[in-house]
Parts: C-alpha cells; structure tokens; sequence
C-alpha cells in the first residue's frame, strides 16, 4: 500500500495565537496517529506562482490512517482551539507513488 502525504498549506494566518494552541494539540495528536513530521514552515523559495507561506508536510502510511488522523478526537480537538477565522488554509492528502 503506498504512503500518504498531508499537506497543509497557509494562506494567510489572522490570529497566531490560536495557530500556536492549534500546533500544541495537532502535533502530538498526528504523530500520535502514525503521522510523520518531514517539512514545517516557510517556504524558503517559491517558484511560478509560488506563495511564501506556512507549509506543513507529514507522512503517513496510507490515505486511510492520514484521514483517521484527521478525524481523530485529538485533532479535532486542535481544529476546535484553532478557531474558525485564525487561518485561511488548505489540507490535502496525496497518495505517494
């Protein structure tokens, strides 16, 4: 079964704060979850239409337990504490090849 990549990728970030509360829970809770850590933070360069913005990418062992992560009581947990206007981003799971 191929491995699943988790990327997240900020838009625009309002309320670093609530980012910050959010990373507390989410980190432990996605690692807790088989998830792991491979690049966080700026881009450090940007190409095309590149955005320099928060990029998150955790690997997983497959679609399925990437969407368990996401759907697990703790993760939930962090989107709670992220709120709904703290961040402006977009998650997408990608099946490795």
């Amino acid at each position: 079964m191929p491995k699943a990549y988790w990327i997240s990728a900020y838009r625009s970030i309002s309320n670093p704060e609530a980012l910050a509360a959010y990373a507390k829970l989410a980190g432990p809770s996605l690692t807790a979850a088989g998830g792991k850590f491979l690049a966080r933070g700026e881009a450090a360069v940007t190409k095309e239409q590149g955005v320099k913005q928060r990029t998150v990418l955790i690997e997983f062992e497959s679609v399925e337990a990437a969407q368990a992560a996401y759907n697990s009581p703790g993760y939930q947990e962090a989107i709670k504490a992220l709120g709904p206007n703290a961040a402006e981003r977009d998650i997408r799971i990608v099946e490795g090849i």
